[in-house]
C-alpha cells in the first residue's frame, strides 16, 4: 500500500504521533482497510487482498510514516535554530496551516474550535478521519505536544495545490472572544523558509558529495603493506639488537629474559580467559570471583619454584650439596613444592561459591594448560641455556630468520594462501624460507661454533663474553675431515685448481641442518596453533606490547615449541653423559650417612696417599 492510496491531512494532530511501533494497527491504518473490505455497490472494486499481502502493505505504510516522521523532526530541528522567535510565539499555541487555504462562504463564518476545546483524549479517532475522497482540514490540537514538528509535519505530507474544505461539525462550540480561529490564523513560513526542510530532506536522503576523493582501494592497501612492512622491520632489528646485547652480558640475563617473556605470555594467555567469560554472572562482578587473579599467580610461582628449582640443583650440584645450609633445599625441594601445590589446591576448593562454580573450574583447567604449554616450554629453554648457549641462541635465531624470510618471500611472490587459520601465511613463503633458513643456519651455526662462550656449559653465573671462559669442547663441536672418492675428488680439483682430497666439517653441521628443517616446516605450526587460538577468542593479536608484532605471545609461539625440540634432541642425541664431581657428590650426600662418609674420606685419603700424594686434612 503505497502513501499515495492513503488520506491526506491538512496538519498532523497529536493523535497521529501514537504510532504503535510493536506490529499492531495504528487507527488511520485500521481505516485504510474500510475501502478494500467493503467496497463500493455500484461499481465493482479491486480483487479482495489476502492477510499476508495487507500485512506487507500495513508494514510498508508503517515504515514510510516513521521515516516521514524522522524526516519532519530533522526538519523542525533545521527550522527552530533559525526562527526560535517565530517558532516560541506562534508554533506554541496553534498549528500551521497549509499554504493554500479556501476562503470561508460569505454565507456562513468558518467553524473552528479552540484550542483550549481540544484535548487528543476526548477526541475519537474515527470522528477525525474523513471519506478517501474529501481531503480533511487542519484541526486544533495541544499546542504544548511540539508546534513545530506538527507544522513541518503538515508541510511535508500536503500537496499545496490541494484546497482545503472544512470538515463538517457535529458538535459546534461557541468561539470566545480571545481566541482567534484557525482558519483565519497562519504560521505559515515564508517560501524562503520552506525551502529549509526541504533541502535539508534533500541532503539526509542524497548526502553531497566529499569534496576530497579518497584513495582507490589498491593505494590504500598498498600504503597500509608498506606502514607495516616499515615498523615491524624497525622493531625486529631493534629486539636482535637487544637480543645480542643480553647474550653478551651472561647466562643470567638470557636466563631473565626467558623469564619475562613467560611472565608476559602468561599473563595475555590467562587474560583470555576473562575477555571470553566477561558477560558471566552480574554486571559488577564481570563474571570474575575476586581470588581467581591471585590463585592464578599463585600456581604459576609455584610451577616456577619447582622447575627451576631443579634446574639449580641439577646443573649446580657441587655448589648446592657443599653447603650444609642448602643441602636441606636440595633434598627436600620436591616435597616441599607438592605442599605449597596442595595448599594452593586447598584455597582454590575453599574460594569456590555459587553463581561462578562453572567459570572457577573452567579457570583452573585453563591455568594448568598455560603452565604447562608456558612454564614447562620455558624451563626447558632454560635448561638449553645452562647446557651451553649455543644450544638457545641459534635454534632462536634459526626460528626468527625463518619468520623474516617467510614474510619477506610471501610479500614478493606470495599468491597462494598456505593455512585458513593464518590468511597472510602463503606457499611461496613457506617454501621460499625453508631454503633460506637451511643455508642461514649452516654459516651461522657454524661461526657461532667456534667460540668456547658458546659452546661451553654454564659452571658460573657471573661469566659473560669477555671472562675467556675455557673448557673442553662436545664432541659434536671438533672439526673433522671427509675423505673424498676419488671419482668426486677429480672433478673438484680441477675444478678448484688445487688438489681437494678431503672437506672439514663437524658432526654439528649434521645438527643445524635438523634443527634448520624442524625450524622451517614444524615450529611454523606452533604459530598456526596461535592463530587458531586467536580465531576461537575473535582477537587480532594477544596484545600490543611490541608495535608491529602484537603481543609477546605472538612472538613466543614457535620458540616455545622450538625450545621443547632442541632440549629432547639435545638430551637424546648429543648430550655427552659422563660422571661429574657435583653427580658423586649429590650421591654421597643423599644417599650415605654421616658414618659412611667419614669412612669413605678416610679410604679415599689412604688411596690418594698411595699414589704418591700428600693429603693434609
Amino acid at each position: 500500500m503505497s502513501l499515495a492510496t492513503r488520506p491526506s491531512f491538512t496538519s498532523q494532530t497529536a493523535w497521529a504521533a501514537l504510532g504503535v511501533e510493536s506490529g499492531e494497527d495504528t487507527d488511520e491504518e485500521a481505516y485504510d482497510e474500510t475501502p478494500a473490505s467493503q467496497p463500493d455497490s455500484a461499481s465493482e472494486g479491486p480483487a479482495k487482498l489476502s492477510k499476508s499481502a495487507l500485512k506487507k502493505q500495513k508494514a510498508l505504510a508503517r515504515a514510510e510514516k516513521r521515516q516521514l516522521e524522522k524526516v519532519a523532526r530533522a526538519a523542525a530541528r533545521a527550522q527552530a535554530a533559525g526562527a526560535k522567535s517565530a517558532a516560541s510565539s506562534d508554533a506554541g499555541s496553534i498549528q500551521s496551516q497549509p499554504a493554500t487555504q479556501v476562503p470561508p462562504a460569505k454565507s456562513e463564518a468558518p467553524r473552528a474550535e479552540p484550542v483550549a476545546a481540544v484535548a487528543p483524549e476526548k477526541l475519537p479517532v474515527k470522528e477525525l478521519v474523513a471519506d478517501v475522497s474529501k481531503p480533511a482540514l487542519a484541526k486544533p490540537t495541544n499546542g504544548a505536544a511540539h508546534p513545530v514538528e506538527a507544522a513541518n509535519e503538515s508541510i511535508l505530507s500536503v500537496p499545496a495545490t490541494e484546497p482545503s474544505v472544512p470538515p463538517p461539525t457535529s458538535h459546534p462550540a461557541p468561539l470566545p472572544a480571545e481566541v482567534k480561529p484557525v482558519a483565519q490564523v497562519s504560521s505559515v513560513p515564508a517560501p524562503s523558509e520552506k525551502a529549509i526542510p526541504v533541502a535539508r530532506r534533500n541532503d539526509i536522503e542524497n548526502p553531497p558529495e566529499k569534496k576530497q576523493a579518497e584513495p582507490s582501494p589498491q593505494d590504500a592497501e598498498k600504503a597500509k603493506k608498506k606502514a607495516s612492512f616499515v615498523t615491524r622491520t624497525l622493531w625486529t632489528f631493534i629486539m636482535i639488537g637487544g637480543f645480542i646485547t643480553l647474550l653478551l652480558m651472561g647466562h643470567a640475563y638470557m636466563i631473565i629474559l626467558v623469564m619475562l617473556c613467560q611472565t608476559l605470555v602468561y599473563r595475555e594467555v590467562t587474560a583470555l580467559f576473562s575477555l571470553r567469560r566477561k558477560d558471566v554472572g552480574d554486571g559488577n562482578a564481570r563474571g570474575r570471583d575476586p581470588w581467581s587473579k591471585t590463585l592464578n599467580w599463585y600456581f604459576f610461582a609455584v610451577t616456577n619454584y619447582f622447575l627451576y628449582g631443579e634446574s639449580i640443583i641439577y646443573y649446580f650440584k657441587h655448589v648446592v650439596f657443599s653447603n650444609a645450609q642448602l643441602t636441606p633445599f636440595a633434598t627436600n625441594h620436591r616435597f616441599v613444592s607438592f605442599t605449597l601445590y596442595l595448599i594452593g589446591f586447598m584455597g582454590f576448593v575453599l574460594s569456590l561459591k555459587r553463581g561462578y562454580l562453572k567459570q572457577q573450574f573452567g579457570l583452573f583447567c585453563w591455568v594448568h594448560m598455560s603452565l604447562l604449554l608456558i612454564v614447562v616450554s620455558s624451563h626447558f629453554i632454560v635448561n638449553n641455556i645452562l647446557e651451553g648457549l649455543i644450544w638457545f641462541w641459534v635454534p632462536a635465531s634459526l626460528v626468527i630468520c625463518n619468520d623474516v624470510f617467510a614474510y619477506i618471500w610471501g610479500i614478493t611472490v606470495g599468491r597462494t594462501p598456505l593455512i585458513k587459520l593464518s590468511p597472510k601465511k602463503t606457499v611461496e613463503g613457506f617454501v621460499g624460507a625453508f631454503f633460506s633458513t637451511i643455508i642461514f643456519g649452516l654459516l651461522w651455526g657454524s661461526y657461532f661454533s667456534r667460540f668456547d662462550y658458546m659452546i661451553c656449559p654454564m659452571r658460573d653465573l657471573g661469566v659473560t663474553a669477555w671472562s675467556g671462559q675455557s673448557c673442553e669442547p662436545n664432541p659434536v663441536f671438533v672439526w673433522r675431515d671427509w675423505q673424498m672418492p676419488a671419482p668426486l675428488s677429480a672433478p673438484l680439483s680441477t675444478l678448484m685448481g688445487h688438489q681437494v682430497t678431503a672437506i672439514p666439517y663437524a658432526p654439528y653441521h649434521l645438527h643445524l641442518l635438523v634443527l634448520s628443517c624442524f625450524a622451517s616446516l614444524v615450529a611454523p605450526f606452533g604459530g598456526f596453533f596461535a592463530s587458531g587460538f586467536k580465531r576461537a577468542f575473535d582477537i587480532k593479536d594477544f596484545g600490543h606490547s611490541i608495535p608491529g608484532h602484537g603481543g609477546m605471545t605472538d612472538r613466543m609461539d614457535c620458540q616455545f615449541l622450538m625450545g621443547v625440540f632442541t632440549y629432547v634432541y639435545y638430551s637424546s642425541l648429543i648430550r655427552d653423559n659422563h660422571v661429574t664431581v657435583g653427580s658423586i657428590l649429590q650421591t654421597i650426600v643423599s644417599g650415605l650417612t654421616v658414618t659412611e662418609q667419614l669412612q669413605l674420606l678416610a679410604d679415599l685419603k689412604r688411596y690418594i696417599e698411595s699414589q704418591g700424594i700428600a693429603v693434609n686434612l
